[in-house]
């Protein structure tokens, strides 16, 4: 099989003009009685933040209300306000010193007496103020379930988020010095530029009465719960040939999990170390008998276990690395998961070079409401940017309690609803986030039982599993981006939820008392299925960043037609906007990832992009592409980047990237009309499209195909690569890395040697370069 191919730029670069906000602005009939108003609304205010337990330093937390429809002012401009979070479309918050509000306080006092300020938009913008309440500061874990009953209790704290390491650092200590003078215990801290937390021990009193009314508190929440079974099943180590690894030099993967069994017959000649970063005791063993860690870890090595038993024979095709970061016995760490999955990446990256990591982990107290990305969510996508690692999550689960009744007439329908979000950190934008699928359709009981009804399965093969959850991530973004199998449900005679013989199967940590291999259901065990293939992909790119790995997947990844037929039998926006929330991009498709086909041919490009500026990509399609008659052919394009990412901002991302597939006579018609802006010039090519740019434009791993299916106009094709920044980015002046996959598929002509005809283009064009 042919290696991929490589995608040259255009030597054209073009900048992109600034889009100025045309909307109109808000201007209030009686200026300066809309002064006094809100003169009026800011005392009151003042008033009420005295009711506040001061923070680190003497600034006042003022809550502004927005006016519906405004973008965000820029508050900082007046001396004294240091804008802290923009908490959704109407809520801003920040810090005012007490000359801050004089300040405020003489703006109004002049639009009062004169009907006019100097920007007096900023003040037009602005509803009301407020301050934030203990309300505001619940969590929507702790909102939901209350506080613990028995006390004391571990709660987590988010603080403020601080830019400036010298204020964390005041903030933190001036905390700690809070904490210790109340009687409250502090069992671990983390600090990050957009992510400061602290967990706490205490009682019910100190949690009501002072963490929800203290300054410097953003929220308050139930720390992480995770929900964990396994079933052993009866297969006999001795039906399976010892592994080997197949080569000293494979590529690596990490699992970031409840530990591994490293005795496991199974695991054992691939492992090259495992350790644990857990307080207190840093154990790496995995729990028996439930090792959640190990039986991830053995779909992480081996990908389809299952197939593979069939076959009888496991064959490591990676070097395997463990990383106990959480704990699966049912205690509250008192340590935050965040700080040991920071401490684990950055060792066995020094250490040995890792680059991709698997997080099988799904916090069920932080269903996401459609608001800020916090927590280990934001860890991942800082540590994905900072550190260039690739993580691949799991979109998390529902337990199988709490699924709704009845629940085969209630499927797929409850899927779609806010307490089937996905789970921190699935919303991770930089990470790959995998859900599942449904793959067998028998209960164990069904199948001792053939002649007889006995369990009633939920989902059919290749439909979302029962217990899959869905996105959308922060302001709308795709996620999960992927699916893998995880699993089914059946309902039994009782109405009972039943999983045996509906799982999927990988290895038991708890083989020395019992079997090597068991099943479990879960998108915990989809997650390291798509995070093989990632690792694979490093043999025949072992220079390849996270954006290109992830490019590549997405590049590769099919909607399952079962998927379609269930969710969009009609080929409707609504049906397919279900499909984006369940199963993102779909499934990778293995066949042609690794290496090209003679009929399925990828072309990757890396670049650094700079602000503003258009990138141009030329596809270079052969003369056997355009002729042939009806046949199918396609071209299937997919861009990954990792922006710098904020908590205080609702945009999230402080860069865009996105990319347009378009068609024209000449390279020079392209450029001159993104010179004038893309919504000026050329339209991207919207017939036969797959998703279009509004729907995945506001992720970091964007997916589109584009199908031929009659005679062509020799059109040529480009796909055009532009970058955006908020005001707020803090690398304007630097450019950012991005990756794209471009995948040229030949569907029908089953003798087309695509791959052949295409290189020799690209030498062609790499011919004319030299001599130009």
């Amino acid at each position: 099989m042919p290696e991929h191919l490589r995608l040259q730029r255009e030597l054209p670069i073009t900048e992109r003009h600034r889009r100025q906000d045309k909307r109109p602005r808000f201007r209030p009939q009686d200026p300066q009685q809309y002064g006094r108003d809100l003169a009026t609304k800011l005392e009151v205010a003042k008033d009420r933040l005295g009711e506040i337990l001061r923070g680190y330093d003497e600034r006042l937390l003022l809550k502004i209300v927005l006016r519906a429809g405004e973008t965000l002012p820029d508050f900082e401009s007046i001396p004294g306000i240091e804008l802290v979070s923009h908490e959704d479309r109407l809520v801003a918050l920040a810090f005012a010193t007490a000359e801050g509000i004089v300040e405020f306080e003489a703006r109004l006092s002049t639009l009062a007496r004169d009907g006019t300020v100097t920007r007096k938009q900023l003040l037009f913008a602005i509803d009301d103020f407020s301050h934030w309440t203990p309300e505001d500061r619940t969590g929507s874990a702790l909102g939901n379930e209350g506080l613990p009953g028995d006390e004391p209790f571990v709660l987590d704290v988010e603080l403020w988020p601080q830019e400036r390491e010298d204020r964390r650092r005041l903030m933190l200590d001036g905390f700690r010095q809070w904490l210790d003078a109340e009687g409250i215990e502090l069992l671990d801290t983390l600090a990050q530029p957009s992510l400061v937390m602290v967990k706490v021990r205490c009682n019910r009193r100190q949690a009501q009465d002072l963490l929800l009314n203290h300054r410097d508190v953003r929220t308050v929440d139930l720390p992480p719960r995770i929900g964990i079974g396994l079933q052993t099943l009866l297969t006999s180590i001795s039906d399976i040939q010892p592994p080997t690894l197949s080569d000293e030099n494979v590529p690596a993967i990490t699992v970031l999990d409840s530990g591994l069994t490293t005795g496991h017959p199974l695991v054992g000649p691939a492992v090259g170390d495992a350790q644990g970063f857990v307080l207190p005791d840093r154990d790496s063993h995995d729990q028996v008998p439930k090792g959640h860690g190990t039986f991830v870890s053995g779909l992480a090595l081996y990908g389809d276990i299952d197939g593979a038993i069939q076959r009888g024979r496991l064959v490591p095709m990676l070097r395997l690395f463990s990383g106990k970061v959480f704990k699966d016995d049912g205690t509250d760490q008192t340590e935050f998961v965040e700080r040991s999955v920071e401490e684990a990446v950055r060792y066995f990256l020094r250490e040995y070079g890792c680059r991709v990591f698997n997080l099988s982990y799904g916090d069920l107290n932080k269903v996401y409401d459609g608001r800020h990305l916090r927590g280990l969510a934001y860890t991942l996508d800082y540590l994905s940017r900072t550190l260039q690692v690739l993580f691949v999550v799991s979109s998390g689960n529902r337990t199988l309690n709490s699924l709704p009744t009845p629940l085969s007439e209630r499927y797929p329908d409850y899927l779609f609803e806010p307490e089937n979000r996905i789970l921190d950190p699935g919303t991770a934008l930089n990470a790959v986030t995998v859900g599942g699928l449904a793959k067998h359709g028998a209960t164990l009981n069904a199948q001792r039982h053939p002649n007889h009804i006995e369990d009633i399965t939920v989902a059919r093969t290749d439909h979302p599993s029962p217990i899959t959850r869905c996105g959308p991530s922060v302001n709308n973004a795709i996620k999960p981006d992927f699916v893998e199998y995880s699993g089914n449900v059946a309902i039994d005679r009782l109405g009972n939820p039943q999983t045996q013989g509906l799982g999927v199967l990988s290895l038991n940590s708890g083989y020395a008392i019992g079997r090597p291999f068991c099943e479990d259901v879960g998108s915990s065990y989809a997650a390291p299925v798509v995070a093989h293939k990632a690792a694979r992909l490093l043999a025949e790119l072992p220079d390849g960043s996270p954006n290109l790995l992830r490019s590549l997947l997405g590049a590769h990844a099919r909607w399952p037609q079962a998927c379609v037929a269930l969710l969009d039998p009609n080929d409707n926006t609504e049906g397919r906007q279900k499909l984006l929330r369940a199963i993102g991009y779909g499934r990778v498709d293995d066949r042609a990832l690794y290496r090209s086909l003679d009929r399925i041919v990828t072309l990757i490009a890396e670049e650094d992009i700079g602000v503003d500026q258009n990138h141009f990509f030329q596809i270079p399609l052969p003369e056997s592409w355009w002729g042939g008659g009806q046949r199918l052919r396609s071209v299937r394009v997919a861009l990954a980047y990792a922006p710098e990412t904020r908590t205080t901002r609702l945009d999230y991302r402080a860069t865009k990237i996105r990319f347009s597939f378009v068609s024209a006579d000449s390279l020079d018609d392209v450029t001159a009309a993104f010179r004038r802006n893309r919504e000026n010039g050329l339209a991207e090519r919207n017939v036969n499209r797959w998703i279009s740019t509004d729907k995945r434009n506001n992720g970091t791993l964007q997916v589109s195909e584009w199908k031929f299916r009659r005679q062509l106009q020799r059109n040529n094709l480009f796909v055009v690569v532009s970058r955006q920044d908020l005001p707020w980015s803090s690398v304007s002046d630097r450019p950012e890395s991005y990756a794209i996959s471009v995948v040229l598929n030949d569907r029908e002509q089953v003798t087309a040697e695509l791959y052949a005809e295409v290189r020799a283009v690209l030498q062609a064009r790499a011919r004319v370069r030299v001599q130009v």
